[in-house]
């Protein structure tokens, strides 16, 4: 996959296992975008080993509000944070057999990847469509209608999600814009 999002190697490197991807995605929110996905890289480096669903899912709740608090907490919110990956973990073992990539492979439309997203805790519609954005432009998954699905944020050259990070610099476009949507709807534009 080669993504680069935070600026930290290691931590992007973790990001080619799916099921830290995805929890780099539950992350992204009221944190930076490098703090959210580099998330997944300081769990790996806590619980030893890789980041597993089935592991996550059967940690003792208390235990692994503890992983994720410990400082540097992996989250602005580590307690609630870790009960949301918990039960992202116990839906992809339950639901998808612990193969978290099955949530995007095992689909015909982009439709229904986005539904399925939307399933998930944590994931409403517009972090289900960054991500079938995010997985259309930088792993190459791009079921029938991904463009349709994620609208502009599926458009080549543009700088307005996680999506189109891939270096210093567009993750310094993707920041800039985002501050211009904040101040355009503080404005009440």
């Amino acid at each position: 996959m080669a993504i680069s999002i935070t600026g930290d190697p290691a931590a992007d490197a973790e990001l080619d296992n799916p099921f830290s991807l995805l929890s780099g995605m539950l992350l992204d929110q009221q944190v930076t975008m490098e703090k959210a996905f580099s998330g997944p890289r300081v769990l790996v480096e806590r619980l030893g080993g890789s980041l597993d669903p089935q592991v996550v899912a059967t940690y003792d709740p208390e235990a692994f509000v503890e992983v994720c608090a410990r400082p540097p907490a992996v989250h602005r919110y580590p307690r609630s944070m870790a009960a949301r990956l918990q039960t992202l973990a116990r839906l992809v073992v339950e639901t998808y057999d612990g193969k978290e990539e099955r949530i995007w492979t095992d689909v015909a439309t982009a439709k229904e990847l986005h539904a399925r997203l939307k399933s998930l805790p944590g994931f409403g519609p517009a972090k289900a469509t960054i991500f079938v954005a995010l997985l259309g432009k930088q792993v190459g998954v791009r079921p029938e209608g991904w463009r349709e699905v994620t609208g502009n944020l599926g458009e080549e050259g543009t700088f307005r999600s996680v999506a189109d990070v891939v270096d210093a610099d567009s993750r310094a476009k993707v920041r800039a814009y985002k501050q211009e949507q904040k101040r355009a709807a503080k404005a009440g534009r």
